[in-house]
């Protein structure tokens, strides 16, 4: 039967290894405590980006908020036009009902110009882009011109809000060969 290390060689041995032991001991901690760094800065972090995450949804909300303020602003006068229009019409005055729904059309367009609205261009060649072509007839003009406006488009800065319903010119009957 082998014996074991004695005691003097495990206390030998456990003399030379404290050193060491006390060096992971001080290693552990600094890293515990860059450990504790980290977190607490990604914390930081992750607190801050959800303050910014609020205040950018509040600020969004603001902004709507004053454009349709603005807006109703900007209509309150049409609406005042309107109701001066349908006054003149209970009291059976033509010429002054159309007068005044001309001034109410004339307000809300400018209203809506000064917020960028634009009316779509029709005179010309057919552009899919802004155009929505409803049917094609033939005609004398160049084929894929527009020919009549059914109803009229319009872009808000550079987007289409709504593309303008147009007939275009097609092929001239007859033109295409005959029967027989």
């Amino acid at each position: 039967m082998t014996a074991g290390p004695t005691k003097a060689q495990l206390e030998e041995k456990l003399s030379e290894l404290e050193p060491h032991a006390a060096e992971l001991e001080q290693r552990l901690a600094e890293a515990e405590a860059k450990r504790d760094d980290y977190l607490e800065s990604l914390q930081r972090l992750a607190a801050d980006f959800d303050n910014y995450r609020k205040r950018v949804a509040r600020d969004q909300e603001s902004l709507a908020a004053r454009a349709h303020e603005r807006l109703a602003k900007e209509l309150l006068p049409v609406l005042d036009d309107l109701e001066r229009a349908l006054d003149a019409a209970s009291q059976h005055e033509e010429s002054k009902l159309e007068d005044g729904v001309r001034l109410v059309h004339r307000s809300l367009a400018d209203a809506l110009a000064r917020e960028g609205l634009v009316e779509i261009a029709t005179n010309g060649r057919f552009d899919p882009h802004v155009h929505e072509a409803l049917l094609s007839q033939p005609s004398e003009a160049e084929e894929g011109t527009v020919i009549q406006v059914v109803q009229k488009g319009y872009r808000l800065g550079d987007r289409v809000l709504r593309p303008a319903l147009v007939v275009i010119a097609g092929a001239q009957e007859g033109s295409g060969g005959g029967e027989g």
